[in-house]
């Protein structure tokens, strides 16, 4: 069988593996990124990034030309339950570069990051290679089998990063503890077109047993109609026309374009769940985003909590991939980092579904809940959410040096 090998073999390209294979290739270290599909077109993944995503891209001096790239600038968040707006977040006093949150397809951000990775020698993205397997030494785990249009290919590296999702094959193979926590929610991705007399603001409205996201993506709606855990087929099976209609009953404005909605096929589900690993690491690999730590969609902050993961890990494992074979306290080293941030974050997003979605879907006539109405009452506390959602907690920099 064909064989390739490198320091570090990274499994996924998506945000966090994209994001570690270029500082670490940027720091000097031979990295390979494998990304089973051919291209990075897929629709409804995480598009929000966030300040504290911007931020990086102004520590690696990339951040004006980043921003050429098509894109949206959310600089607050708001809400309507049963008609009573209220600002949640505002973004403009954030202490960062940018105070907005990007909407950019996620595409054009995976392709912006493996256009810099490229320019290092030691970087090399492998498209169409699909991982199936770890390779052991004893306890060791010393690569990974590739699938490729042209046979499988065994790429042995000494140390792997699992970067590949919540359906994490290397987290399986490995054999790596998983705890799964409840989540009382599904969500159904879709696009409506917008028109230009259309509002501008993104809006989380909640109405009559219903919960319906809009985020505004210029000539259309990216839109996310929340639904009770294991909704779907009942859906399904009520009907396309009924479907339509709760989405015009809770968003009126959309009444003469729902019918764009022509086929189940448009409409994405996204089974949400809450998990994290037990130990994010083995001998010679080691699991960050959402193969570490799969996270609820509310606040769209997975994807730059799975980029803080790949910048503390490059940080931390820069030098001994440089000398060698990083040890399982390195390894260690990177969970213990990344944990109070994982596990704070998805304690939020517990008692958002818990308090406020879950219980806004079994009622008829919600009410703004208390912390609601404190953020309508007092505009300076929308400061809060608006540093919780953009920087995270603990937010990471970029230590790593720049070898040329």
């Amino acid at each position: 069988m064909p064989k390739l090998t490198t320091r570090c073999c990274i499994a996924g390209g998506g945000p966090a593996g994209m994001m570690a294979g270029l500082l670490l290739a940027r720091a000097g270290v031979d990295t390979i990124v494998l990304e089973k599909h051919g291209d990075f077109l897929r629709d409804f993944r995480g598009d929000t990034v966030h300040p504290s995503t911007l931020e990086l891209m102004q520590e690696l001096g990339v951040l004006e030309e980043f921003l050429t790239r098509p894109h949206q600038q959310l600089r607050e968040i708001g809400g309507d339950i049963d008609g009573n707006r209220v600002k949640v977040a505002d973004f403009t006093h954030l202490p960062t570069a940018c105070k907005f949150v990007a909407l950019m397809p996620q595409w054009d951000f995976l392709d912006f990051l493996a256009d810099e990775a490229r320019k290092y020698p030691t970087f090399r993205l492998l498209m169409n290679a699909e991982v199936t397997d770890v390779l052991r030494t004893d306890d060791r785990v010393t690569g990974v089998n590739v699938k490729t249009p042209d046979g499988d290919v065994d790429v042995e590296a000494t140390l792997t990063i699992g970067a590949d999702g919540r359906r994490s094959v290397v987290r399986e193979r490995a054999g790596l503890t998983v705890e799964t926590f409840g989540a009382p929610i599904d969500v159904l991705w879709m696009r409506i077109s917008r028109r230009d007399t259309d509002r501008a603001e993104t809006l989380g409205v909640i109405r009559s047993g219903r919960i319906f996201v809009t985020l505004n993506r210029g000539d259309y709606w990216q839109c996310a109609f929340v639904i009770q855990k294991g909704g779907y087929d009942v859906l399904r099976q009520q009907g396309l026309p009924s479907f339509r209609s709760a989405i015009v009953e809770t968003v009126p404005f959309m009444a003469d374009r729902v019918d764009e909605l022509s086929d189940w096929s448009v409409i994405k589900l996204l089974t949400v769940r809450i998990d994290r690993l037990r130990e994010w690491y083995k001998p010679g690999l080691l699991c960050i985003g959402d193969a570490a730590h799969a996270m609820s969609p509310i606040g769209g902050v997975g994807i730059n909590l799975a980029i803080q993961d790949a910048v503390a890990a490059a940080n931390i494992l820069e030098r001994p991939l440089q000398r060698g074979a990083p040890s399982l306290d390195d390894l260690r080293a990177v969970q213990k980092r990344r944990t109070f941030p994982t596990h704070m974050t998805q304690r939020a997003q517990a008692f958002m579904q818990n308090r406020v979605m879950g219980p806004a879907l079994r009622t008829q006539n919600p009410t703004l809940p208390l912390p609601v109405e404190m953020l309508r009452r007092w505009p300076v506390l929308r400061r809060i959410p608006a540093r919780l959602v953009g920087m995270g907690v603990r937010p990471e920099h970029v230590k790593t040096t720049e070898k040329r």
